[in-house]
């Protein structure tokens, strides 16, 4: 057997490695050469294939919840299965099981808090009233953000931004990716060029942020689930342009320059200023980490 070929991975470091090519079919060297497509084409079709499972069952809160869950499971499963046959790779590092749990944990406890300080200040500033909404819309819609949260990490950070900053400085490969998420959004319902901008800059780069930091896709994994869970599931207002039902129902009375308007408070300058002063946090932790290596 050939050694593995090392590849560097977003963090500086090399520890991801592919099979010599000497040591592959002449199909699998073909396939690996159009990994970019194919992987996207791929991830992309599994995101459509569990939005609609979970869309089938999303009125019945606990069977929503175990798709939720099944799905981002399932999701989990392919993005590793395709990363070994198509790429060749010996192993995923972006999905290490050492300190999985932990770090989902305390990303998930980052999200919903980050979102929580946003949506107080919002109401603070602005004025705002809360009432009741539907405990099942809260468990139904934690298994419904599990899913998405996952396969949107997998494909934007998983294969978009990984494969961009082997390629590309990791710079630009942070503002390309960062847009690319952003304006992947422009499907949502009352979608606007500030709420895709909003999405690119505060999300994107919260996210690749959090995959620096942690050189896994754990963290931001869980940061995305706990937004999108406190955001619609929680506060029950609008998440990225789109209508939801949390356990209680919060509306924004300020104007919409403060609110966010229709899109929700993701196109706040609030949120903008709650996210980007999180993702300043991480890249230092990331750039204390490379230097450390």
């Amino acid at each position: 057997m050939g050694r593995a070929a090392e590849i560097p991975n977003v963090s500086g470091m090399t520890n991801d490695a592919l099979l010599p090519a000497a040591e592959l079919s002449t199909a699998r060297r073909r396939l690996r050469s159009f990994r970019v497509p194919v992987l996207i084409v791929a991830m992309a079709a599994v995101l459509v294939i569990t939005r609609l499972l979970n869309m089938a069952v999303e009125d019945v809160p606990i069977l929503a919840l175990l798709m939720g869950l099944g799905t981002a499971a399932a999701a989990i499963a392919c993005y590793a299965w395709l990363s070994r046959k198509v790429e060749a790779r010996t192993s995923i590092t972006e999905l290490p099981r050492a300190g999985r749990w932990s770090s989902l944990v305390k990303g998930f406890g980052l999200g919903f808090a980050a979102f929580t300080v946003g949506i107080t200040l919002i109401g603070i500033l602005g004025g705002w009233s809360v009432g009741w909404g539907s405990f099942g819309a809260l468990v139904g819609g934690f298994g419904a953000m599990a899913s998405v949260a996952v396969n949107e990490e997998l494909l934007f950070r998983g294969v978009v931004f990984r494969i961009l900053s082997e390629r590309a400085n990791i710079v630009v490969a942070f503002v390309l990716s960062c847009l690319i998420f952003g304006f992947a959004h422009a499907v949502n319902a009352n979608a606007s060029l500030l709420g895709l901008l909003s999405i690119a800059i505060q999300g994107g780069s919260l996210m690749a942020s959090a995959y620096l930091a942690s050189r896994s896709l754990w963290l931001p994994i869980a940061i995305h689930c706990a937004w999108d869970v406190a955001e619609g599931n929680f506060f029950g207002v609008q998440n990225s342009g789109t209508e939801q039902t949390g356990l209680l129902h919060t509306v924004l009375t300020g104007p919409d320059w403060l609110t966010g308007g229709s899109f929700g408070p993701e196109a706040s300058p609030v949120t903008w200023v709650v996210c980007l002063s999180l993702s300043a946090v991480l890249l230092l932790r990331a750039r204390r980490n490379r230097a450390q290596a």
